[in-house]
């Protein structure tokens, strides 16, 4: 499948007037302001039809793909190096319970949330599997982080721990708690004790 109009300008590609980009960033700041994305809105303030902006940016769905992963690689590299990284996971959690544009969006789209950014369809679980994987070899590097479990497994569960704390709401109608999140990823992201550090074994 061809990349769209804004995936090619998010990896360099050159410029028109008005941009696919200029469609992202305003996005993003509508996000950000805990605004609903609205396509047509969008496209008028852009100066552009709905089938340009469709054309740039692929459906709503993709375009919230981008901005929220964008949001959220902006969020992890915020942790300082050296932070733990169940350390750095609970903070994420607390942080997207906090922003305002994932507030609405779980409050009001809870369901499509879901869907959109925890199955392999909505792409977007994929890259926070590998970005967490490369963090958990780097840790076990280090010597941050000991476990006995598989990094791809490891990665994986990770990375659904965090989702069903942040979607628990959605899902069982409790009310989320970054704080639950954080122990179980403290149990599951141990410290490394004393001693060399041992690579974590892959598949």
């Amino acid at each position: 499948m061809s990349a769209t109009p804004l995936q090619r300008r998010l990896a360099g590609g050159t410029a028109e007037r008005p941009t696919a980009l200029d469609a992202f960033a305003l996005a993003r700041r509508t996000f950000q302001a805990g605004l609903r994305l609205d396509m047509q809105a969008l496209a008028a303030e852009l100066g552009v039809n709905r089938a340009t902006l469709y054309r740039w940016v692929g459906s709503r769905e993709l375009l919230l793909r981008e901005v929220i992963w964008s949001l959220t690689e902006r969020t992890l590299a915020r942790s300082p190096d050296g932070t733990p990284l169940a350390e750095t996971l609970t903070g994420f959690v607390r942080d997207v319970l906090a922003h305002p544009g994932m507030h609405r969006y779980l409050a009001e789209e809870g369901e499509s949330a879901l869907r959109l950014l925890t199955l392999r369809a909505g792409g977007y679980q994929q890259r926070l599997v590998a970005l967490v994987r490369g963090r958990i070899e780097a840790d076990t590097a280090a010597g941050r982080l000991h476990s006995p479990i598989p990094v791809d497994d490891l990665a994986y569960t990770v990375v659904r721990i965090v989702e069903s704390y942040v979607y628990l709401e959605v899902i069982t109608g409790e009310e989320p708690d970054g704080d639950r999140a954080g122990r179980v990823l403290q149990a599951l992201l141990p410290a490394r004790p004393g001693g060399p550090a041992q690579p974590t074994t892959s598949r």
